[in-house]
């Protein structure tokens, strides 16, 4: 366990992409460290239309395993979480959601009209595909807040997507309870003796070529 945490400077040059790691169970005040991160991580008109399911049964992980590629991070990690999002909003849940913010914020509903009916002619006309494709960007928002806040207590953490949803769906009953699977984060320590990964240089397109600056139009 580290004694302090990194800045995000130093965390970002410190991560990867891991691929193995040791099965070592991270300290549930990091994991809740990471929780909180992915929750407060900013999403469109603040609606958060997703939900992360964390899962640390060895059993359960061994099962998604197969229908993950076979990689090895899924039953090598302390805990795996499946971010899924609705698969649709209603009318209802809009509402829902006005009245909790109304109550979070103290002030009458009536106020929030206007959030609720820009809510209303937005997201409603989606189809599932639409809402799904709107939702997965959210969702990758919060995915790289639970990363960052990850590397600055050194806890890797690998994004995956190389599963099969249908099938993940399945498992877990995600289709009965209106969820659609989108990406998996594998969160534990760095198995520094068998990561093919782990000493080799970390690798980016040069300042010069990534960022453009205009000064003038």
């Amino acid at each position: 366990m580290i004694k302090e945490k990194l800045t995000l400077t130093e965390a970002l040059q410190w991560r990867y992409a891991t691929k193995r790691m040791t099965g070592e169970k991270i300290p549930p005040d990091y994991l809740e460290q990471i929780l909180n991160a992915i929750q407060l991580a900013p999403t469109s008109r603040g609606l958060q239309s997703f939900k992360v399911i964390v899962i640390d049964s060895e059993e359960l992980k061994a099962k998604i395993r197969p229908i993950a590629d076979h990689q090895a991070q899924i039953v090598e990690c302390s805990h795996l979480l499946v971010f899924t999002a609705w698969d649709s909003v209603t009318e209802t849940q809009i509402n829902d959601f006005i009245h909790h913010v109304a109550k979070e914020r103290g002030i009458p509903v009536a106020k929030l009209e206007k959030m609720r009916s820009v809510l209303i002619k937005d997201q409603l006309p989606m189809n599932k595909d639409q809402f799904y494709h709107w939702t997965s960007k959210q969702i990758y928002l919060a995915i790289a807040f639970g990363m960052a806040t990850a590397a600055t207590l050194k806890i890797d953490a690998a994004a995956m997507e190389g599963f099969s949803p249908k099938d993940l769906d399945a498992l877990l009953g995600l289709d009965k309870r209106g969820l659609r699977s989108v990406v998996l984060l594998a969160l534990g320590y760095r198995d520094t003796e068998n990561d093919w990964l782990l000493p080799l240089k970390k690798v980016r397109r040069s300042k010069e070529e990534l960022f453009q600056h205009l000064d003038s139009f």
